[in-house]
């Protein structure tokens, strides 16, 4: 997730960012070269005097845990059970400005051009707020399709030059190599938000039982079940169905009594908790599929693995 940060902050930069412009006709477009992730050091003094051309390095400072957006709340999850609600990653970055050309006074002053770039830099990002994917890439690229569905209409939060700014810059600039320069940085602090980067894998727990009883107290058990399944659309394709997003779920009795309400997620899968032992009925309801009843009736326990699957098709 990292990765798919650093390239929409490479875009952002590259396509707002003036100063990262040749002017020729036709207008030479900006080279993904002149936004860098690798440290600013001797080796990219160098690549920048090579390429000819002005460049912002963005260098990927630290993470840390923003303790502030912390919550001790639970969170009931698709699976089963309660989960801690979401913590936030702090993205640290450090901005900072380079021009190819050599120091010549009197004649030129390219710190003057970085300081300009840098001013632009900030700018563009003042600008945009928080950093929301589907704002930056076209619809329907590639680039946009790489982020997670989920994650692709969000706007990440930004910090742009926090007024403590980073704390060891000294320290920074010290671990650069000999002949790089103190530079002016612009600080840049992204948030992300950990839960979002957690992906599901293998099958779903569709079954959890639970019997409480008091010690001694044979008579006194209880049993409580947790189930889950899917919805799913295998219209087209009876093989590879694909899964009902948003679609409203409903546990109910044989005699048509509704028990509970839940909608699917984004892999089509839903849950319900502390039914007791018998027969029910699920009722899907999904817009342009219509309603869909489990025929015959499910047993709570199952009798059969997917029991709990519901299929269009």
């Amino acid at each position: 997730m990292l990765a798919l940060l650093d390239n929409l902050l490479r875009q952002l930069l590259m396509d707002g960012v003036i100063g990262l412009r040749v002017a020729t006709t036709p207008p030479r477009p900006v080279l993904q070269e002149q936004v860098g992730f690798r440290p600013p050091n001797d080796q990219w003094t160098k690549d920048v005097k090579a390429l000819q051309l002005s460049a912002l390095n963005v260098f990927l400072i630290d993470l840390r845990e923003n303790r502030k957006l912390r919550s001790n709340e639970r969170e009931r999850g698709v699976a089963g059970g309660y989960d801690p609600a979401p913590a936030r990653l702090d993205c640290h970055y450090l901005i900072t400005a380079w021009s190819p050309i050599e120091e010549l006074p009197p004649q030129v002053e390219p710190v003057i051009d970085e300081h300009q770039l840098l001013y632009e830099a900030a700018a563009v990002l003042l600008r945009a707020g928080g950093l929301n994917p589907s704002q930056i890439y076209p619809v329907g690229s590639a680039a946009l399709k790489s982020w997670p569905p989920h994650f692709r209409e969000l706007d990440l939060p930004v910090v742009i030059g926090s007024p403590e700014g980073f704390p060891k810059l000294a320290e920074f600039w010290g671990t650069m190599g000999s002949k790089q320069p103190w530079k002016p940085a612009l600080h840049l602090v992204v948030t992300l938000p950990v839960e979002l980067l957690q992906q599901r894998s293998g099958p779903m727990v569709t079954t959890r039982i639970t019997e409480y009883r008091q010690v001694d107290r044979p008579d006194s058990v209880e049993v409580w079940v947790q189930i889950g399944g899917q919805v799913l659309d295998a219209r087209t394709d009876r093989n590879n169905p694909k899964a009902v997003v948003g679609a409203w779920v409903q546990l109910e009795t044989t005699g048509g009594e509704a028990l509970q309400m839940t909608r699917t997620d984004e892999l089509g899968r839903f849950t319900f908790v502390n039914v007791r032992a018998g027969s029910y009925v699920l009722r899907a309801s999904a817009v342009g599929l219509g309603e869909l009843l489990s025929v015959p009736p499910i047993g709570v326990p199952p009798s059969r693995p997917g029991e709990y699957d519901l299929r269009y098709g």
